[in-house]
């Protein structure tokens, strides 16, 4: 009897559902979640510990509270990188998104030949270490660079200036590169999805009397959601995180025209030594870039509903 109850038993138990909770699924995530917490948890944890103190990186540190937060809010010198980071979202995010979705557009509806090769060319930026991509256009970008000299080679000498060394168009020049580096990663993303969208959709938006615009509007726009979710995260990540382009070619200046929160957190860290402000900036940029995607999320699974 037993032993009949104790088979029942065991059957029962591999009757479950594949999905069901099983306590030797944890077993198995335990080292890659000890990995996480150990390079990723702690750290970011003492960060938000460092972001209540007061210390210069070498001396005793004395408490702070929610000083270094308060100063973040308030003080115009650490909400300017702030500022600065959203509208390079614009050269970042919003337009590689868009260029990337009428370039895939065009070069499906049209049947491009060699797409293989147009798809090496738009990737190539993303191939490139972004170390070279800023020194690259900083030579370009100088005042005896190559776009200046084109300039010149029109006759257009009264649109020349120093890019990077004016306050003015310091930002946007950078931002010019980003899009660059960035609109790559987005034509490649929706080409790939562009393949999964089914060709019927396409030849009954045309028997329609669809043109190529109303095609991309009711078919491939709809189709391409999940790739624009992805295409956005991405880029906005990036965008935020933009450390490496802004020290190689202007270090936040001229003056603080383009400084942004990552090169900020460096600064202040090892420059000026203020570990708690740095880190409380850090904090600041984790929770923008969190909140953000977040949204991005949200908005996509809302319209997929």
């Amino acid at each position: 009897m037993r032993a009949r109850q104790a088979v029942g038993d065991l059957a029962a138990r591999y009757r479950r559902p594949p999905g069901a909770p099983r306590a030797v699924a944890y077993l198995y995530i335990l080292p890659a979640l000890a990995v996480y917490a150990l390079f990723l948890l702690f750290p970011l944890g003492q960060t938000v510990w460092l972001s209540l103190l007061h210390w210069d990186g070498l001396s005793a540190a004395s408490w702070a509270g929610l000083e270094n937060y308060r100063d973040l809010l308030t003080d115009p010198a650490l909400r300017a990188p702030f500022g600065h980071a959203l509208v390079l979202l614009l050269f970042y995010a919003g337009l590689p998104v868009v260029l990337g979705l009428l370039l895939a557009a065009v070069l499906t509806r049209f049947r491009v030949r060699g797409m293989t090769f147009f798809r090496t060319v738009f990737f190539l930026p993303q191939v490139l270490a972004m170390v070279v991509v800023g020194v690259t256009w900083r030579s370009i970008l100088a005042p005896d660079g190559l776009l200046n000299d084109l300039l010149r080679a029109v006759g257009a000498d009264s649109l020349t200036r120093s890019w990077l060394g004016d306050p003015t168009w310091a930002l946007p020049s950078v931002g010019v590169v980003g899009t660059w580096v960035m609109t790559g990663l987005c034509v490649v993303l929706f080409l790939a999805g562009v393949q999964r969208i089914p060709r019927e959709l396409y030849e009954a938006a045309r028997v329609d009397g669809a043109g190529a615009v109303r095609e991309f509007r009711t078919v491939t726009l709809p189709g391409l959601r999940g790739e624009t979710a992805v295409a956005l995260t991405l880029t906005i990540v990036a965008g935020l995180r933009n450390f490496d382009l802004i020290y190689i070619t202007t270090s936040g200046g001229p003056g603080n025209a383009t400084s942004v929160p990552a090169y900020e957190v460096y600064r202040r860290a090892f420059e000026i030594n203020s570990a708690g402000s740095a880190a409380a900036m850090g904090v600041g940029l984790t929770v923008l870039i969190f909140t953000l995607t977040v949204v991005v999320a949200r908005l996509v699974e809302g319209r997929k509903s």
